[in-house]
């Protein structure tokens, strides 16, 4: 009797600095052209890339350039002209940027960017927040955020994807912390060039630079059909929601993992619930479970997809809950709320029944926010339930 063939697994566990992880997540996807400007903490990423190009084991062009505009700039022409493109940056390379991330919005453009989270100067800071990608967060692109290893490599190989789709035709956005997850040596889950293929076709774009067939690209436009066209971006980008989902529910069937627009964590019968983004929903989940063992009602709510904000989603994860603390790591300088508090009350602004909205900053600059920390803010978020609100929102942890 014959024995029955192996099959040949489709995954194996590596440890892998995460920067090292999203570059092989890059090369899986057969990226075809990239664009760079290296600048901490996502020169890993770029650089590593550089290395899979020279060697020959990704066949793609990879362009030095001079700087961050450029870089975007560079990513521009060369989905233009129908390459699968991708790019990385973080921080002040962000803002170098901004003028060019607008363009390639608006002008459909499938690109494919990580952002290694970092704050702005100044004062100077290389440490990680989320005041570089807030504000950017009007600039037309879809936007998803990630809290370890595995989901930065499983989110780079899905954004292609998801950018792609004739449907769609954005780019897109995977926003990781800084050093706190660029930087750090995980176990992964690889998977293997046959099942990202079968997951991933090649890009078969729409319209392209050809001399042949000459095209206009990025043409001027009148006052008279200018708001028209803002709608038709705003329409697309509101309804990618469904095909976002539809990606992550195809990469859960083959893979395991399944994704949701907003995550949740023991809130089953909470009446208090924090809201996190990126790897300090992880720290929160340890906080939230050790207040759950002391007999609180408390619960986690994570953000995972940022643009299109998902409103209904977290209506619905919110549920009944009384109280909802939403924990941001920028400052909108001025302003009435920082960004996501901003976002989490909009969503709220019509319904009759809403929980108390109380926001924190937190881990600013890099700043440590341990499991101790999220109890604080639980704590004297109830109390200002009690006594009723003081201010707008609470920078956490200001020294005297």
């Amino acid at each position: 009797m014959a024995k029955a063939k192996t099959k040949p697994a489709r995954f194996h566990r590596e440890g892998m600095e995460v920067s090292i992880a999203v570059s092989h997540a890059v090369q899986l996807a057969r990226a075809e052209a990239i664009a760079a400007y290296p600048i901490t903490p996502q020169t890993h990423i770029v650089e590593h890339l550089s290395s899979l190009v020279a060697d020959g084991q990704l066949e793609a062009e990879f362009i030095n350039v001079e700087s961050e505009h450029s870089a975007m700039s560079a990513c521009i022409g060369m989905s233009a002209a129908g390459a699968r493109t991708y790019t990385a940056t973080s921080s002040q390379g962000l803002a170098l940027m901004f003028e060019i991330l607008f363009i390639a919005g608006a002008m459909r453009f499938p690109i494919v960017m990580t952002v290694a989270n970092r704050a702005l100067s100044g004062p100077l800071s290389i440490w990680n927040d989320h005041s570089d990608i807030m504000a950017a967060r009007d600039i037309g692109w879809l936007q998803v955020f990630v809290k370890n290893g595995q989901e930065a490599f499983d989110h780079t190989v899905m954004a292609f994807k998801i950018a792609e789709t004739p449907s769609v035709l954005l780019p897109m956005i995977v926003n990781l912390d800084g050093f706190i997850l660029s930087h750090v040596v995980e176990a992964l889950e690889m998977p293997d060039q046959e099942l990202v293929d079968q997951f991933l076709p090649p890009y078969s774009p729409r319209h392209v630079l050809n001399p042949k067939a000459p095209v206009t690209m990025g043409a001027f436009a009148m006052p008279e059909i200018y708001t028209e066209v803002k709608m038709k971006h705003q329409v697309t980008l509101t309804n990618a929601a469904g095909r976002i989902q539809e990606v992550w529910d195809e990469w859960g069937q083959l893979t395991g993992r399944q994704y949701y627009p907003v995550e949740r964590h023991l809130t089953e019968g909470a009446e208090i619930l924090l809201l996190t983004m990126g790897t300090l929903t992880e720290v929160a989940e340890i906080a939230v479970e050790e207040m759950r063992e002391a007999g609180l009602p408390v619960g986690l709510i994570s953000l995972r997809q940022w643009r299109p904000f998902p409103f209904a989603a977290l209506r619905a994860a919110v549920g009944d809950a009384k109280l909802l603390i939403v924990c941001d790591r920028a400052l909108s300088p001025g302003g009435a709320a920082p960004p996501v508090l901003a976002e989490v009350r909009s969503a709220f602004y019509t319904q009759a029944q809403r929980p108390d909205i109380i926001g924190y900053i937190i881990g600013l600059g890099g700043r440590d926010v341990p499991p101790e920390a999220f109890k604080d803010i639980v704590a004297k978020a109830r109390e200002e339930v009690t006594t009723g609100p003081t201010q707008e929102f609470h920078l956490y942890g200001v020294r005297g």
